[in-house]
């Protein structure tokens, strides 16, 4: 057995339709779990042996299964009867509840149509889900009446209630590139630095990049470095908090310069460095080793 002693986490997110499923298995994505939206509960069985012999690369799991595999469902309860006799895996079930009314609002909303009432009402699709939903209710550990919250209200209880350090996971990434390159479409902001003098222009910085202290400390030297430092490190403390509240798992700020070497690579060391002590940051320099790259291919 490649998982020997080692404990699974398997969380079924389950429950009425319209009720926050899409946003929970965002939530268990953002916390490193593996993800399957509409497992039919027939392939539970075959699943778990997948995960026994994935030599702990899926010890944390989070299926999604609802009314779209409903004639499974009797499937679905002898699978879990099977693994209270299993010592590897923690299975607890996350069932997503809200008001009739609540429903019917969010189906208006959407102009969905209801999977059990396609061409009727639906409210009268909702009560027989609700009718055919309540043994599974009533096995499950975890109980969420999404009635009264918003999306990032329910992210934030699943990132509190699943996260191993019981705080909602946000990360700063902040990345280097070169404009020539292109921008990163991954970039939620993206700050502009060519107006600062480049050291490419300097012959003996030119081969070195912003990780050079040489480079690094003529970037930094200059008056409109540390206005623009002062005045972006200023907007960011003041933005991140913001970003965090409302439940995004990580903001990739990209630093731009011409070709990635030097002012984008400088800057985004410090901020990076900066940012560090209040938030989980990574850093990471797209384009710097592109020049190294053209230059082998000439």
């Amino acid at each position: 057995m490649s998982t020997g002693s080692n404990n699974v986490q398997l969380v079924i997110i389950t429950g009425m339709s319209g009720a926050g499923k899409t946003v929970a298995i965002q939530s268990f994505e953002d916390l490193g779990f593996f993800c399957v939206d509409n497992l039919p509960p027939t392939l539970l069985p075959k699943f778990l042996e997948l995960m026994k012999d994935s030599n702990n690369k899926m010890n944390k799991v989070a299926l999604v299964m609802d009314l779209r595999g409903r004639e499974f469902f009797d499937h679905l309860f002898k699978a879990l009867d099977s693994l209270t006799e299993t010592s590897w895996v923690s299975p607890k079930i996350l069932f997503l509840d809200s008001e009739d009314s609540v429903l019917v609002r969010r189906y208006k909303e959407t102009r969905r149509m209801h999977p059990l009432s396609p061409s009727g009402l639906p409210l009268e699709g909702i009560q027989q889900e609700r009718s055919l939903l309540e043994d599974l209710k009533g096995r499950a550990q975890i109980i969420y009446n999404t009635s009264e919250l918003s999306p990032r209200q329910l992210r934030e209880k699943i990132l509190i209630e699943f996260s191993a350090e019981k705080q909602p996971v946000f990360t700063v990434n902040v990345m280097s590139f070169g404009f020539k390159h292109g921008i990163p479409i991954d970039a939620d902001l993206v700050f502009d630095v060519r107006f600062l003098p480049n050291p490419y222009y300097i012959e003996s910085m030119r081969p070195k990049t912003g990780l050079d202290e040489e480079v690094s400390e003529y970037v930094m030297k200059w008056n409109e470095t540390s206005k623009f430092l002062e005045k972006v490190t200023d907007l960011l403390a003041f933005m991140l908090p913001h970003y965090q509240r409302e439940g995004k798992s990580q903001l990739v700020i990209g630093i731009g310069c011409t070709g990635g070497q030097h002012r984008s690579v400088a800057l985004t060391e410090y901020l990076g460095h900066y940012f560090e002590q209040d938030y989980n940051t990574k850093i990471s320099h797209r384009d710097i080793k592109k020049r190294k790259e053209q230059h082998h291919e000439s």
